[in-house]
């Protein structure tokens, strides 16, 4: 076991993966940095990588774009701290980004020790968010429900429906998790149940509402 901490950045502008990287060298302790400039090398990154200690995490990016990211890797290894990176630091994005499972939240214009401090908050097993903002409650009483609708969902199952987002078939999705296509159907009615629709269209309009662009969400 290699000592010091280990992570993931997923973020398109290789600018800003050298400034989080700058920043994450200063907290000391760093085993390995991984980089990603797309959803599909992140996923990747993350399976590969079972010893990861932390992933830091742009909602938008080529592949995926808004909160169904997070909600994706978040199915792939729950107990590894996501922290979403982010220029849309409004309160309603960052409220739904915890709720939705992130272990923090750092704007885009975040200062390099503001950086590492949050870094630091969720290695020690804390949640970290942007201080000085109100994040209030959901006051959409449909987003609110849904939250709680995916929350339910194990891990297999949120990691299913982001494959179901992203336009995988059955069989697609039984290959790359190595189970039988009778099993992704089992899951694939599991979470049409639990989030209420009759179909995967439906289940993936659902998820656009909360895991479109963040933007768009909060219109």
């Amino acid at each position: 076991m290699p000592s010091g901490h280990t992570f993931v950045i997923a973020d398109d502008h290789p600018l800003f993966r050298g400034a989080l990287k700058e920043a994450l060298t200063g907290i000391g302790d760093v085993a390995a940095i991984h980089e990603a400039g797309d959803f599909e090398s992140a996923k990747a990154l993350v399976v590969a990588n079972e010893d990861v200690d932390m992933v830091l995490l742009d909602l938008s990016m080529p592949g995926v774009s808004g909160l169904s990211g997070l909600i994706s890797l978040r199915g792939i290894h729950p107990s590894v701290p996501l922290v979403v990176v982010s220029a849309h630091d409004d309160p309603v994005t960052i409220r739904r980004a915890l709720d939705l499972g992130a272990s923090g939240f750092i704007s885009k214009s975040a200062s390099m020790e503001e950086i590492r401090a949050a870094v630091r908050m969720v290695l020690a097993g804390d949640i970290a968010a942007p201080s000085g903002i109100e994040l209030g409650v959901e006051r959409d009483p449909e987003v609110s429900d849904l939250i709680k609708r995916l929350q339910a969902l194990t891990p297999q199952q949120t990691r299913v429906l982001g494959m179901l987002a992203e336009g995988l078939l059955n069989k697609q999705i039984a290959y790359e998790l190595s189970v039988s296509e009778a099993t992704i159907k089992a899951h694939v009615s599991a979470i049409l149940q639990k989030l209420g629709v009759d179909s995967r269209t439906q289940a993936v309009i659902l998820l656009s509402r909360i895991g479109g662009d963040p933007q768009q969400a909060i219109g």
